[in-house]
């Protein structure tokens, strides 16, 4: 299982790098190990181009190293955090992208004015507060704001986007979608003020995204 998922997250950095949601070695993806106090996270300061499943680091709960040859991602704290306080959470993501860190920013929430917005996340895409890295505090901020929201993602003021999901692609997916929308809503601005979309109507696009939309397991 540690292996797997060492190759899953390993795989799924190089999504950050075609989506551009990342540069240099900024951004990170983890995944919590299904049923341990564990997750592999990215090592720290380790170019994108040399990253595989063989210095991807397991971490406790904690943000401990239990296994590897590298130190971990700077925003392991972070990480660790979530994974501590929202036990459904089985992925994070935290990157740098371009016009969500511009929202960051200006401490602006992304306001829900997409049908993709409602389906993604199911109303606007917050603003957590202002965070130091180096201890648990980024780790709060995201829980204090995404817990009871419907967004998988959240803007830390004056930072980045971290993104959570079910499983590390999920949260990835989020990080991919934060950004799309960001960059939409930012054009739009441009050209006057974007036109809201009425509760009720999010509701129910949120509804038949996560419920009706795509293919479904046979019962």
């Amino acid at each position: 299982m540690i292996q797997r998922l060492r190759r899953t997250v390993s795989d799924l950095h190089a999504e950050l790098v075609r989506y551009d949601l990342v540069a240099w070695t900024a951004g990170n993806v983890s995944g919590r190990i299904p049923g341990e106090d564990l997750f592999v996270i990215k090592p720290s300061g380790v170019s994108y181009d040399e990253l595989g499943p063989e210095n991807m680091v397991l971490c406790d709960l904690d943000g401990n190293l239990v296994e590897g040859d590298h130190s971990p991602s700077s925003d392991t704290a972070a990480h660790a955090y979530v994974y501590r306080n929202m036990p459904e959470v089985g992925g994070v993501v935290h990157t740098h992208s371009t016009y969500a860190s511009a929202w960051a920013a200006r401490g602006e929430a992304i306001p829900c004015v997409l049908t993709a917005m409602a389906d993604e996340f199911g109303g606007e895409i917050p603003v957590g507060p202002f965070a130091l890295i180096g201890d648990d505090s980024i780790g709060q901020g995201i829980v204090e704001t995404l817990k009871g929201h419907r967004s998988p993602a959240v803007l830390m003021r004056n930072h980045g986007v971290f993104s959570i999901g079910k499983d590390p692609r999920a949260a990835v997916k989020a990080a991919v979608m934060c950004e799309d929308v960001a960059r939409t809503v930012h054009v739009a601005r441009q050209l006057g003020e974007p036109l809201t979309i009425g509760q009720d109507d999010i509701d129910r696009l949120y509804d038949r995204y996560q419920n009706v939309y795509g293919q479904r397991s046979p019962r």
